[in-house]
């Protein structure tokens, strides 16, 4: 299993996913602001992926701290806890893991508990999500797989893998779980820009694990499926709406039209907690703006003209009725999502 995260006694350890696919290096952060610094800078990302480190942060920055009295601690909580929420606006399960460690310190503030006794909780609480992390994505590959065909090519876009979870992955664990119980699959893997998450990371994990995998350019999955070579398309997601209306990577509302007009069925795979109940549809999901020279460079090298407009959001809404199925560790949900996804979360 490839090791995106980790906690250590000397803090937090991170996979650096700028440097791959040709360096496998980690960064140590030993500090909550320091946790924040490497998902605002994309070292750790993915949507499950920072959850935990969201998590791990408020427990990291709660374990180092030297109040001594609850009133102090609460207060360095309530900071810790805004640092981490301002790294990355899109992705519900940021706020989901800060929320889980935070209301815990609350819970336990609220009775008096012994300091020592409520850092040990909250780490406990964050290594606790870690675990569930990887059970939750190898319960939803298990819930997807045979949604996926017996014999064919599979397009994802961005990367919903191992690396962007605590392991196993989304959309790429529905891959895995599939070819797990005997399905010929390739992939077909956008190379997303401007930030190739699919180029750098989805073709690096699957060919860890020798799964075909062939990398396309943004703007050809088109012609392929034209052409009949493309049989599903699968896909994580940043922030579900209520409606079944799906954030991902810029790019993923274009395929899901075009797969819609292939009639290629496309599949989003997230964890039930990346739907936000309190988003009624994709209208109200926060779109991030990146910096210009995610854009304007490439490898270091100036690509565009002096002093050119650039647009660079990192999210689009793909609309619910392009969605064949939402795949999560608790079952599929199918259209209409508002109903599905109310049902389902009425059942836990």
């Amino acid at each position: 299993m490839i090791p995106t995260l980790e906690w250590t006694p000397e803090g937090v350890s991170f996979l650096d996913q700028t440097k791959l696919p040709h360096e496998e290096t980690y960064i140590l952060a030993t500090d909550y602001k320091q946790v924040a610094t490497v998902i605002r800078d994309m070292i750790v990302r993915g949507a499950m992926a920072i959850g935990v480190s969201g998590a791990m942060g408020v427990a990291l920055g709660i374990e180092r701290s030297t109040a001594t009295d609850l009133a102090t601690l609460s207060a360095e909580v309530a900071e810790i806890c805004e640092h981490l929420a301002a790294t990355r606006p899109t992705a519900v399960n940021l706020f989901w893991g800060i929320a889980q460690v935070r209301d815990l310190y609350n819970e336990l503030a609220a009775k008096s508990t012994p300091i020592p006794k409520i850092k040990q909780a909250v780490v406990a609480l964050a290594l606790r999500l870690y675990d569930e992390d990887i059970a939750n994505c190898k319960q939803l590959g298990a819930n997807g797989a045979d949604l996926l065909p017996q014999e064919g090519t599979v397009l994802t876009h961005c990367n919903a893998g191992a690396l962007a979870a605590c392991g196993y992955g989304s959309a790429l664990g529905v891959i895995r779980a599939a070819i797990e119980r005997g399905h010929k699959i390739d992939v077909f893997a956008d190379e997303t820009r401007p930030y190739l998450q699919g180029a750098r990371l989805t073709a690096w994990e699957l060919m860890k694990d020798n799964i075909p995998t062939t990398v396309l350019c943004d703007n050809m999955s088109g012609h392929l499926m034209s052409k009949g070579r493309i049989q599903a398309v699968i896909v994580g997601a940043d922030r579900i709406a209520a409606n079944g209306d799906t954030a991902n990577k810029i790019g993923t509302y274009s395929v899901s039209i075009l797969a819609r007009e292939h009639g290629i069925p496309f599949y989003v795979a997230a964890p039930f907690n990346t739907i936000d109940p309190n988003t009624a549809t994709g209208a109200g999901i926060p779109i991030e703006q990146r910096d210009r020279r995610e854009v304007t460079h490439s490898n270091g090298k100036q690509m565009t003209p002096d002093g050119v407009g650039i647009e660079n959001p990192a999210f689009d809404v793909t609309p619910a009725k392009y969605i064949a199925a939402i795949i999560t560790e608790r079952g599929v949900l199918r259209a209409p999502f508002t109903e599905s996804i109310a049902a389902m979360a009425a059942q836990h």
